[in-house]
This record gives C-alpha cells, sequence and structure tokens, in this order.
C-alpha cells in the first residue's frame, strides 16, 4: 500500500469522525432543549395543580359563604300588607265595635291573606310573617266615619284601630295627622323599600280607591317584580288602577274592607223631643219643611227662604252636642227661614218623572229629598242594590247586593237618599230621568265653591254652589 492510498485513508477517517462529533454535538443540544422543556413543563404543572387546589378551596369557601347567605336571606322570611287607611276603610260591622272590632279586623285580614298566599302562592313557605301597616290621618278618619253615622263617637275609631294594632306584633295603625298626601308619601317611601329587600317575599298593596298610585305602579315592568305584588280590592277600582289590572294580581277580602265609599249624610239639627218650628211642618209643598223629617235635617240640603229671617233657637245647648260644626252651619241655616208664601217652583214641576228641573243657567237641580236618620242608617246596612230597586235594570249577574227584599215607601226614600251621596258622573249636565246619583254637593251653600267637606269632598268644585232655584224643567223620553 502505498502513501497515497493510507493517506487517503486517513482522511476518510477524519470525515467520518467530523460527522460523528457533529452528530454527537447535535444530540447533546437536543437533549439540552428538552431538558429544558422538561423543566418549563413541569413548574407549568407544578403551578396549575397549585392554581386548581386554590381554586377548589375557593370554591368550597365561597359556597360555604353562599350556604350562609341563602340561609340569612331564608330567614325572617316576611309579606307585607300595605294600606292606604284614608281610602281602604274597614267594614261598619267592624268598626262599630270599637277596640274588639279591631282585633277582629286583625284576625280577619291575618286569615284572608294567609288563605290567598297558600292558594296563589306556593312559593311563599308556611311560616313567611305577615307584616301590616295601614296610614291613615286619625282625626279625619274619625270625624268621617261619625259624621256618616258609622259610629256613635269618633275615640270609637281610635279605639277599634287600637285593638288592631294591639291585637298582632307586626300590625301596626300609623297615623299621620292632617295634611294632604301625607299618607301617600310615607306609602309610597316604604313600597320602594320593601320592594328590594329580599326579606320581603309579597306585597298586598291596599290602594285601590287613589288613581294617584297609578304613577308608582306604572314605573314597574318586569314581572320579576309585578308578579311580587297584588293589589288588595277595597271600593272598586279607580280608572287608571282598573287598567293595571292586567299586570299585577288583584284580590278582594271579602268582609273586610267597605266596598263603597263612606257618604257623609244628615246629622241631628233638632232632638226629637223639640218641636220644629211650626211652618217647617206646614205644607209638604213647602220646599224648607221637605228637608226635614222626624226631628232631622239633611245638611245636604240646606234650606231655603226668601223673606224676613225667623228667630234663631233660644238655648243653642239644644242642638246635637255630638255635631258641633253640623249644628253651627244648621243653626245659621236656620236663621234664614220664614215661611214661603206660594209653593216653590220645584214643588210645581215635578209632577211627572221624566221632567229635570234646572235652574235659570240649565243646571240640574236635585229635589229635596224626606227620610229619616234612623230608617237611613237601617237600609244603608241592608246591603241593597241601588240600582234594582231604583231603576229597575240591574246588570250584574251575578250581583253581590240583595233585589229580593220588598221594600216600603220609607225604605225606598232612605234608599235614593244614600244614593244621592254618590257624584253623578253626568254632573249638572245630565239628561237621564233616571238618574239616582247626585248632581251637587249636597251640603254646599250657594254662590261659594267651598264646603264643611273642604279637599275631601267627593264631588267637584263646579258642583259646588249651585242656584237651588228651579226655574224650567225639561221634559225627557222614558229611557
Amino acid at each position: 500500500m502505498s502513501d497515497h492510498d493510507l493517506r487517503q485513508r486517513f482522511e476518510m477517517l477524519k470525515g467520518v469522525e467530523h460527522h460523528k462529533n457533529e452528530l454527537i454535538l447535535e444530540l447533546l443540544s437536543r437533549v439540552d432543549r428538552l431538558d429544558d422543556a422538561y423543566q418549563q413543563m413541569a413548574l407549568d404543572h407544578q403551578r396549575e395543580t397549585q392554581f386548581n387546589r386554590d381554586g377548589q378551596l375557593r370554591e368550597r369557601k365561597l359556597q360555604d359563604e353562599l350556604r350562609k347567605i341563602k340561609s340569612f336571606m331564608n330567614r325572617d322570611p316576611f309579606i307585607l300588607v300595605l294600606i292606604d287607611g284614608d281610602g281602604m276603610i274597614f267594614e261598619d260591622n267592624l268598626i262599630h265595635k270599637g277596640e274588639i272590632g279591631g282585633k277582629e279586623a286583625a284576625a280577619d285580614l291575618w286569615n284572608g291573606i294567609k288563605d290567598h298566599v297558600h292558594d296563589r302562592l306556593p312559593d311563599i313557605t308556611s311560616d313567611c310573617k305577615i307584616v301590616t301597616r295601614i296610614y291613615a290621618n286619625m282625626k279625619g278618619l274619625s270625624d268621617v266615619c261619625w259624621k256618616a253615622g258609622l259610629v256613635d263617637k269618633p275615640t270609637l275609631v281610635e279605639e277599634f284601630y287600637r285593638g288592631f294594632t294591639g291585637s298582632k306584633v307586626l300590625f301596626d295603625f300609623v297615623d299621620v295627622g292632617p295634611g294632604k298626601d301625607r299618607a301617600d308619601e310615607k306609602i309610597t317611601e316604604l313600597f320602594k323599600l320593601h320592594l328590594s329587600n329580599f326579606h320581603c317575599q309579597h306585597i298586598f298593596f291596599g290602594c285601590s280607591h287613589d288613581n294617584g298610585y297609578a304613577r308608582l305602579l306604572e314605573q314597574y315592568t318586569e314581572p320579576l317584580i309585578t308578579d311580587r305584588i297584588t293589589l288588595l280590592e277595597g271600593v272598586p277600582f279607580e280608572k287608571e288602577l282598573y287598567a293595571m289590572k292586567t299586570k299585577y294580581s288583584t284580590v278582594k277580602l271579602e268582609n273586610i274592607f267597605r266596598s263603597a265609599k263612606i257618604n257623609v249624610y244628615n246629622q241631628p239639627l233638632y232632638p226629637a223631643s223639640q218641636a220644629l218650628p211650626p211652618y217647617l211642618l206646614h205644607s209638604s209643598n213647602d220646599t224648607a219643611a221637605s228637608h226635614v223629617h222626624n226631628g232631622y235635617q239633611s245638611p245636604y240640603q240646606p234650606m231655603m227662604g226668601t223673606s224676613t229671617p225667623s228667630p234663631a233657637p233660644s238655648n243653642p245647648s239644644t242642638m246635637n252636642p255630638k255635631a258641633p260644626t253640623w249644628a253651627s252651619a244648621a243653626t245659621s241655616a236656620v236663621q234664614t227661614v220664614s215661611p214661603p208664601a206660594t209653593p216653590t217652583p220645584a214643588a210645581s214641576t215635578l209632577a211627572s218623572s221624566t221632567d229635570i228641573p234646572r235652574n235659570r243657567i240649565g243646571q240640574r237641580i236635585d229635589p229635596p229629598t224626606v227620610y229619616d236618620k234612623d230608617e237611613v242608617d237601617r237600609v244603608r246596612k241592608m246591603k241593597l242594590c241601588n240600582v234594582y230597586f231604583l231603576r229597575g235594570d240591574c246588570g250584574y249577574d251575578p250581583c253581590t247586593h240583595s233585589h229580593s227584599k220588598k221594600l216600603s215607601k220609607s225604605e225606598m226614600a232612605a234608599l235614593r237618599t244614600v244614593a244621592r251621596m254618590v257624584p253623578c258622573r253626568q254632573g249638572t249636565t245630565c239628561d237621564d230621568p233616571k238618574c239616582m246619583y247626585g248632581h251637587r254637593c249636597p251640603v254646599s251653600v250657594t254662590g261659594r265653591k267651598d264646603c264643611l267637606f273642604g279637599d275631601n269632598c267627593k264631588f267637584e268644585r263646579d258642583l259646588h254652589g249651585l242656584d237651588l232655584n228651579v226655574v224650567r224643567t225639561t221634559k225627557i223620553g222614558k229611557k
């Protein structure tokens, strides 16, 4: 073998060694990279493991806190019964019993709410408490109930609500005192406060008499909120509230709240033992006399006269001591009465039931009514259907008031008086000869646009101060 061959073979071996070393270096570099990647993945895995462990501990802690919060939220659940007591007034027979009636009313209300919740709101637990708040002007309410003849003395209403408040720990009557919208403002704020209170499961809202609450209720449209509200019905829902019955649930608790607004009507002017002035009993055609019957004068029918004033009673103390404001008003009226020489226009123009008496500017004038106060009180408690007996065309089926009684002449007169205390929607323009409602405020004085009831009067301002002299009649065909 020549030197050239040996060198050639050596060069070949050198190339092989070079390639082998390069391979080894490349393998070692790759091992280093894989080791680094492994170490990084190991760290990542360790971090993820720690994160998962921390997450599990955090989740367990949050679940424990959630259980505690749910337990707290479910503790002491309650239902709020929120009532505007100026318009949602309890039944007469309950108020008349005073403190005992208040306790009965609280028990009836509690049972009524409990039964409704059981029947209609199954998601509310049976141990849910019932919190009741009634807001009203105690003095104003007492005076109205007294003047309406519901109670013998104003303090009986205070006794009633004292019994109501004392009968159950969570039942309260709150006297807001005199002032416009005081009860409304307090009720509105309390309503909003409890609507977002998670302890409050449901709100029963007694406001059917006042359209003003429609502004409050129309703010809420979400079913999540509206489903938590039920409107209590006492008197029929006013127009704007009635329109919301499609959005809110409603309930009428029978025999608890009055279904009709209070009508404040006649108070005694003379005690039964005191003789009336002769000219007041002179003739059935005498306008002044026709306002008086059995020793009572309706304060809604001011006496009219045009000639020399007659002397006032010599002993003012014989007036009704329970109604000084009515007595003073009546005394003033008596001082202007004199025996009319001839029958008044009203007496001579009411021969036909289709004749509607009107004054010189065409306003409808209600004819005077003759009735007995005790008879009115008795008839009012009979729950008669005014529409059926006075118009003969009741369209309610079924009707909640009686059609079956056979009424005497005095009972019919008393029923007409009760119906007259409700304002006619058509006012003085009404041309329905069978209309049984009132077309003027019965206690207003000619020429004055106010009356002793002030802002509480149900009759509009333009139904006050009418000229009561009938100068013509409008004959309407029978309807």
